[in-house]
């Protein structure tokens, strides 16, 4: 039995992740807080819900216990951006919790798990960062910060790996629509959430992410896809984006 772990499985790119991996003949264990939605989740799919919080030590550890000895593939999807202040306006807080999740959190998982990764003898990690770990823009210097430190904790990790039987892997997804991701950036303000993708007749999916992610890790065992940037058609750089207007 093949086995994969999606940590931020709950919704969006991780939900979608987790069905796409399942469809393609994995156990898939879906790592969350928000128990009650991956145990739905977990039914539907045949996987295992696992609660878990990846910025917390133990909670890691918890999931590395439930996963057991051996693993195929990690998907590190778990992350977030938190806010759009300008550097003189910011959120201590905020910042802080964009980096215990996106980089802290990352790390404690793939700390974790990556015994049982190099035990699988093929193992393969696909870390979820975004076009704003390579582009900065106004507003968004903890995300950019935050998510900057994804791809260069990826970076890092395959130059250690080298020797290891373990693929290294990153997706920069550009502009994508879920459910949650801009309203928990603006704080449940739904009209500055919609302006995200006003007008944007086809934004990328969470489906359109999965799709990538599983043919990532799909590929056989000595191909490395070391980053795979991936945006919408009308969106050419994070400040070009075409929209239609009425």
């Amino acid at each position: 039995m093949t086995t994969a772990v999606v940590t931020g499985a709950s919704s969006g790119i991780g939900a979608a992740t987790a069905r796409r991996l399942a469809g393609a003949g994995y156990h898939v264990f879906l790592a969350a807080r928000r128990h009650d939605r991956i145990e739905e989740l977990a039914a539907e799919i045949g996987g295992t819900a696992v609660a878990t919080d990846v910025t917390s030590e133990e909670s890691v550890a918890a999931l590395a216990e439930a996963v057991g000895p051996t693993l195929d593939v990690l998907v590190n999807n778990a992350g977030g951006a938190f806010g759009s202040s300008p550097v003189s306006e910011a959120a201590t807080e905020d910042w802080r919790r964009m980096y215990e999740v996106n980089v802290i959190g990352l790390m404690q998982v793939t700390r974790a798990l990556l015994p049982a990764l190099v035990a699988s003898g093929a193992g393969a990690i696909v870390n979820v960062g975004s076009t704003a770990g390579r582009v900065a823009y106004e507003g968004g210097a903890g995300y950019t910060a935050a998510k900057h430190g994804t791809k260069v904790v990826t970076e890092t990790l395959r130059l250690e790996l080298f020797d290891q039987p373990v693929r290294v892997m990153e997706i920069a997804p550009g502009m994508v629509r879920t459910d949650e991701f801009a309203l928990v950036r603006f704080d449940g303000d739904a009209e500055k959430a919609a302006a995200v993708y006003r007008g944007v007749a086809e934004p990328l999916v969470a489906e359109d992410i999965a799709d990538a992610v599983t043919w990532m890790v799909t590929r056989p065992a000595h191909v490395n896809i070391d980053e795979l940037v991936i945006r919408p058609r009308a969106q050419a750089a994070q400040h070009k984006v075409h929209r239609v207007t009425d």
